[in-house]
């Protein structure tokens, strides 16, 4: 019986702790979401908003770290529990980096807007790449919230997709500067932007990766897995 009380408290107290991570990754969610409108729109107002919730976020950090903590010293977890608790810190830690990048561009969003530069067409330019992104940051955190390897996987092979779309808007930015000089200062900016977006996706595929770690016991980070692996199930 005290067996049983004990591991049906540390489900509690492990439960509690991933509900909080995701309260967690809803916010940094919000964040770049938040960031992107103000890139598109330049509203100073939610920008602020960004960067205040930044603060929100470094806080959540510091009390999971130490819930987790704690929990490893009070309960000495081994095997996949060790696992979970430990991919879970890791995922605590690319959810505080995440909302340092929605922190830059917001940052970046309202110092080009108040210099009155006109950033439709840089919008434009980084409106996909930010779209599949932030579908990448929302189906790792519902893979973390499900312990869905299977997902996780198949998120691996976006990140290469982000990777090409940012090389291809630096080509197009370096064409433009090179073309233009007066477009220097903004499209910079928008250089900026889109290098925090496809920071992010890194992040998020780091969070993919800690997910099939704990359901698999598979440490696949720095390996090239094969496309079988990583390529969505086609339907009979």
């Amino acid at each position: 019986m005290i067996g049983e009380h004990s591991s049906k408290q540390y489900d509690n107290e492990l439960e509690a702790i991933r509900s909080k991570v995701l309260l967690m990754g809803g916010i940094v969610e919000t964040q770049f979401l938040d960031a992107m409108t103000c890139f598109r729109i330049g509203n100073a107002e939610r920008a602020e908003r960004v960067m205040r919730e930044d603060d929100a976020v470094n806080q959540l950090e510091v009390q999971l770290d130490d819930q987790c903590s704690h929990l490893i010293v009070r309960r000495q977890p081994a095997a996949n529990d060790l696992r979970t608790i430990m991919a879970t810190i890791k995922v605590i830690t690319d959810l505080e980096r995440i909302g340092d990048e929605a922190t830059k561009i917001a940052r970046t969003a309202k110092q080009l807007h108040a210099r009155g530069a006109v950033t439709v067409s840089h919008y434009e330019m980084v409106r996909n790449i930010a779209n599949n992104t932030s579908d990448m940051l929302h189906d790792a955190l519902d893979a973390f919230a499900r312990n869905d390897g299977k997902q996780a996987l198949q998120l691996i092979a976006q990140d290469a997709v982000i990777d090409h779309e940012f090389r291809s808007i630096m080509r197009n930015l370096i064409t433009f500067m090179m073309e233009d000089p007066r477009t220097i200062s903004a499209a910079l900016d928008t250089l900026w932007v889109a290098k925090a977006i496809e920071r992010i996706g890194d992040h998020a595929k780091n969070i993919a990766e800690y997910v099939i770690y704990v359901v698999e016991g598979r440490d696949i980070r720095h390996t090239k897995m094969p496309a079988a692996e990583t390529e969505p199930e086609q339907a009979e």
